[in-house]
């Protein structure tokens, strides 16, 4: 059987300290996943609990610790706007996943960034439309390396310091503990309504304090314990 079109690309992390990759399949997203950032965008933490959608694979564009990443200021937008968050690298699959099998399903931890056309967003929003349009899109997703997941490392992770600069400003900071559900919690609430693959990413929700860059800015996301990445906007 021969493909009547080219092939797309597959996508590829590097594993840190190893010469093998991990093959991005599906991008999960937890919205509203900071208590701060849920009150920012004008939603009740307590009454409005996280929810999921999805960026296409294709968005994911891996990010290098010792390098600048360099992404195209989206096409139809406006308003492009940055959003760090922790990424869980899938290992393992399963459905109705408990806590102990959801912490067993994780490989590795990233850094990484969920790019956002917030107004395209925000009309979808208003006429109760999908999100598609505000979040999958070409090099939405500039993804770091992965750390393979260890005990000492998974402790360090819940506690860790995550933050964003735009030009050396910090504009962004927080912790992961102050996630509203845990990594655990996200990956068994995510399993009960969808069969979770090996190769899937899950990037955990962003915190408060999100806002547009313009071309010729540079960000530099971060989660202690993981590294950052340098990104810069580009025409």
């Amino acid at each position: 059987m021969k493909n009547i079109v080219p092939e797309q690309k597959r996508v590829y992390l590097p594993i840190v300290d190893s010469d093998e990759v991990f093959p991005v399949g599906r991008v999960y997203c937890v919205g509203r996943n900071y208590a701060e950032h849920s009150k920012e965008m004008g939603d009740d933490p307590e009454r409005d609990p996280p929810f999921f959608f999805a960026k296409d694979s294709s968005s994911v564009v891996p990010a290098n610790f010792s390098a600048v990443t360099a992404i195209s200021y989206p096409m139809a937008s406006s308003q492009f706007e940055y959003e760090v968050e922790l990424v869980v690298a899938i290992g393992k699959g399963g459905r109705h996943l408990t806590q102990e099998q959801a912490a067993d399903s994780i490989l590795g931890y990233a850094v990484g960034l969920d790019m956002t056309r917030r107004d395209l967003q925000a009309q979808a929003k208003k006429k109760g439309r999908p999100w598609e349009v505000g979040k999958s899109f070409d090099q939405s997703a500039p993804i770091s390396p992965i750390l393979i997941k260890s005990k000492k490392l998974t402790a360090k992770v819940r506690e860790a310091e995550i933050g964003l600069k735009v030009n050396g400003e910090v504009k962004q900071l927080s912790r992961v503990s102050n996630l509203t559900w845990s990594i655990e919690e996200v990956i068994c609430k995510l399993s009960d309504v969808f069969e979770l693959r090996a190769g899937d990413v899950i990037m955990t929700g962003t915190p408060e304090n999100v806002g547009a860059v313009i071309v010729g800015d540079d960000m530099v996301a971060w989660v202690e314990h993981l590294g950052e990445i340098c990104v810069r906007v580009t025409d």
